[in-house]
């Protein structure tokens, strides 16, 4: 510090040490600067001075002629003046100077400069301008989080309170604020605190309690200084009832779920009790044999056939014999729901997704997850609805109507229909991507006039069936079973099925007969045959019935090329055929056996 030598500072200094004064003058700025009236420099002090140019002895005037006039006037009127941002020539720095007129008692008259570089004053209001940006966000956070937030201090005094805090508790933060918890608690205004906890463990504390009719769940977290002392305790509360409830609620409906499973899983296995593929034909062998293999598989399989033949009994097949067996497998029939109904039926919806829609429900797809989804008739599935099953065929995922979470599940899909799909898709009725995604597997299943072989089996296994679940007795007679054999069953197995609970129940006797069949059955003659010769006389009735049964064959063989296709047009077996051909010596030829 510099101080002119027989001036009134040099009286004034020489009552303290020169390092005192100094670093008095130090801490007031980076440079002090003090004149008399005629600006002649008194005292100069602070790191700052010797770069402003400014010495004790010199002129303000000479040596900073910008804030002379300045000075000038703050010696006429002894007001406070500050100059912002002043820079010298040549100089990168600023300053902000505080100029302010000497007290009288000071024993001199005069102006006292202090100077102040503005980059440390910059640097510090913009951490000041940071720290009040960061104290709005965590004021912001703890009063937007949904989760009640309470600060208390060492001694368990309420410091603040978030709203999440007033509604969880129903309290006002005025009546709780600058109180101690166990106060509250003495008073009835809160149902507990998890404080004390912290402070005796000076660990992270939780605490589960019920509070005017809900349910909370507390937890304290402590505050510690560098010594291992608390200095705050921070709890977070949060209102479980809510969750609590829709917990209850979603075990509830799994049970449910997991019960229907159940049950449904239990009729399959009693219904294949009662249902046998019987195979006796090579094209059904054939068919029977494909599904069991595509059965280990998870591919979609398409099972096709006409109406009646069976689809529904080989997709128990597959999934009876697939690795989901211990799953359900549920069965649509996409052609007996209303169109409006498909999509939630087999997707779900959420409650409100429409009118009537009072509460959720898991879709067919959700219900089938790990088991099988088995849509029968699917020619006769919506177009809307197609392009939402094709979408979950390709990544498994789903989402229920009218809800937006979307749901991976993992059912395997096999569809069929009686439909030719490629002329659907002609016609624009069903999607062609939709018709590869399901046509991995075809399955085709034969009608019954395709496989005679296996129809007295399946007559025998139905009038069993039929009778014992009636109770009695019942047994075809040769007649009805050559009359049965030679019908086409346009229906097929289904068509089969209820003829012989037909004739189980309304035949009178044991011995079912012509009388006992159908008439579309008995008033059918399926025997193409051209009018018989004329009888010579001279030869017996078996030898007549012989040649005329033999010239039937004969044109029989000239008309179709196999012995199955015989056997279907003249309504027998084709192991009748067989033995015929044999016994009349007839060449075989082209025929396959």
């Amino acid at each position: 510090m510099q101080v002119l030598k027989n001036s009134p500072l040099s009286e004034y200094s020489s009552r303290f040490s020169i390092d005192l004064n100094e670093a008095l003058a130090n801490a007031i700025g980076d440079a002090v600067i003090a004149v008399d009236p005629s600006g002649r420099i008194l005292l100069s002090a602070g790191k700052e001075s010797k770069k402003l140019g400014v010495t004790a002895g010199t002129t303000l005037a000479d040596a900073l002629p910008q804030i002379w006039p300045k000075v000038l006037k703050t010696l006429e009127d002894r007001r406070q003046r500050i100059e912002i941002e002043f820079s010298i020539p040549g100089k990168a720095k600023n300053y902000l100077i505080w100029m302010n007129h000497l007290p009288k008692n000071f024993g001199m008259t005069g102006v006292l400069c202090v100077f102040v570089k503005i980059s440390d004053t910059e640097e510090f209001a913009e951490r000041l301008r940071s720290f009040q940006a960061l104290v709005g966000e965590l004021d912001a956070i703890i009063d937007s989080s949904s989760d009640g937030l309470w600060i208390c201090d060492a001694r368990a005094k309420v410091i603040r309170v978030n709203p999440a805090s007033e509604r969880i508790n129903q309290v006002n933060a005025a009546d709780v604020v600058g109180r101690s918890t166990r106060e509250l608690i003495t008073q009835g205004l809160i149902g507990g605190s998890v404080v004390q906890d912290v402070i005796q463990s000076k660990k992270v504390a939780s605490l589960l309690q019920s509070w005017k009719g809900r349910k909370m769940i507390s937890t304290g977290t402590p505050v510690l200084d560098p010594n291992g002392n608390i200095i705050r305790i921070v709890i977070s509360e949060r209102d479980i009832t809510e969750i609590d409830e829709l917990q209850r609620e979603l075990e509830e409906e799994q049970a449910m779920k997991n019960q229907f499973r159940h049950h449904i899983l239990e009729m399959q296995l009693e219904e294949l009790k009662s249902r046998i593929v019987i195979a006796k034909s090579p094209c059904m062998i054939n068919a029977l044999q494909q599904a069991l293999k595509v059965s280990k598989s998870d591919s979609t399989v398409l099972i096709l056939g006409e109406s009646g033949v069976g689809k529904g009994l080989f997709a128990d097949v597959i999934h009876k014999n697939s690795t989901r067996s211990e799953k359900p497998l549920i069965k649509i029939n996409c052609g007996a729901i209303p169109e409006s109904l498909v999509e939630s039926e087999l997707f779900g919806y959420e409650k409100g997704a429409f009118t009537g829609a009072q509460g959720g429900k898991p879709g067919l797809l959700e219900l089938a997850h790990g088991g099988i989804l088995f849509l029968d008739e699917i020619a006769e599935l919506p177009m809307s609805s197609q392009v939402k099953l094709l979408r979950f065929i390709e990544d498994g995922r789903m989402s229920r109507l009218g809800g937006t979470q979307v749901r991976d599940v993992d059912v395997r899909i096999l569809a069929a229909t009686h439909r030719n799909l490629e002329e659907m898709i002609e016609n624009g009725t069903f999607r062609l991507d939709l018709y590869y995604r399901l046509n991995v597997i075809p399955l085709y299943i034969p009608a019954v006039k395709e496989r005679k072989d296996c129809l007295l089996p399946l007559l025998r296994h139905y009038l069993t069936y039929f009778s014992k679940r009636n109770d009695i007795q019942k047994r075809l007679t040769m007649a009805a079973t050559e009359a049965l054999l030679s019908y086409d069953f346009p229906g097929n197995v289904r068509e089969l099925m209820n003829i012989c609970e037909r004739m189980v129940v309304m035949s009178e006797t044991e011995v079912i007969d012509l009388q006992d069949l159908p008439a579309f059955i008995t008033g059918r003659n399926p025997l193409p045959y051209s009018p018989p010769r004329v009888w010579e006389d001279g030869i017996p009735l078996p030898r007549a019935v012989e040649e005329f049964e033999r010239s039937i064959l004969i044109q029989a063989m000239a008309k179709y090329d196999t012995q199955c296709q015989m056997a279907a047009s003249l309504g027998v077996t084709q192991a009748t055929i067989a033995r015929k051909l044999k016994k009349y010596g007839i060449p075989r030829k082209a025929l396959q056996d």
